[in-house]
Parts: C-alpha cells; structure tokens; sequence
C-alpha cells in the first residue's frame, strides 16, 4: 500500500511541474477568459455582489489578453505557435509579463471589491456590458473570426 501511495505521489509531482513548464510559453489559457455574455435583463435579477463578481471576471480577461491582442487573441497559443522562439530569454519575459498581470489583477481586485460597491447597480450592470462588448471584440481580433 505504501509502494502505491508513493508511486501515485511520484506521478502526481512529475505532472504537476511538466505541465507547469509547458504553460510557461503560454500566452494564456480558456481559464482566463468568460465563459458566459449577459443581457441586461440576466444583470438586473443578479445582486450586487455578484455584479462585482462578474465585473472582476471581465477586468481578468481584458487585463490578461489584451497586452498579447496583436499577437494571438486565443487560448492556449504558445510562443513557437505564431514563430517566436521559446528561448529562456522569451519565456521568461512571458512569464514576469504573467506574474505582473497577476499583481496587478490583485491591486485592481482589491480596488473593485472596496470602491465599486458604492457605485449605483445601474452603472455597474452598463459596465460589465461594455466590458462584454469589449471582449468580444478582443476575440474576434484583428482578422475578424471568433
């Protein structure tokens, strides 16, 4: 029994850093972005903690792809994918590039959840739409397809 709960351990660590090695020439993943777009009429039966939920969410995406928009504007496209070398000196730039977004994504987070709360529900609910809109733009990129 111990042989096997070792041995699955083991595999478990081994995975974990190869995959965390592969997603470093990256430029982001699915798990960055929205999954969902609203109406005006899904805000306004949310409350307002969730609105704020959702308007972090869409921050996260805009602040996360839109520095590498000229570059790719989907998910899961590595460096090599659009012919940069993945190199240590461009993987690493990627990497401090994510690790900064990330920092940057907490002071903003924090920002939201203490300033946006006194904002009117109206203004919030236009504001995820816009930055819904924005998205979607963002996505279809520069060549005009999903």
């Amino acid at each position: 029994m111990f042989r096997y709960t070792t041995c699955f351990i083991l595999i478990l660590l081994i995975n974990t850093t190869f995959a965390q090695q592969a997603n470093e020439a990256v430029f982001f993943t699915p798990k960055s972005q929205i999954n969902k777009f609203h109406t005006i009429g899904d805000l306004e039966d949310l409350k307002k903690g969730e609105l704020i939920s959702l308007y972090k969410d869409r921050i996260e995406e805009i602040m996360t792809i839109l520095p590498f928009l000229s570059l790719t504007n989907e998910a899961g496209v590595r460096l090599r994918d659009i012919g940069i070398k993945e190199d240590s000196r461009h993987v690493k730039i990627l990497k401090n590039t994510k690790e900064n977004t990330e920092k940057n994504l907490e002071t903003t987070n924090e920002a939201v959840e203490e300033l946006v709360p006194y904002a009117d529900t109206e203004k919030i609910i236009w504001t995820i739409l816009y930055f819904e809109e924005i998205i979607k733009k963002m996505r279809i990129g520069v060549n005009g397809s999903y």
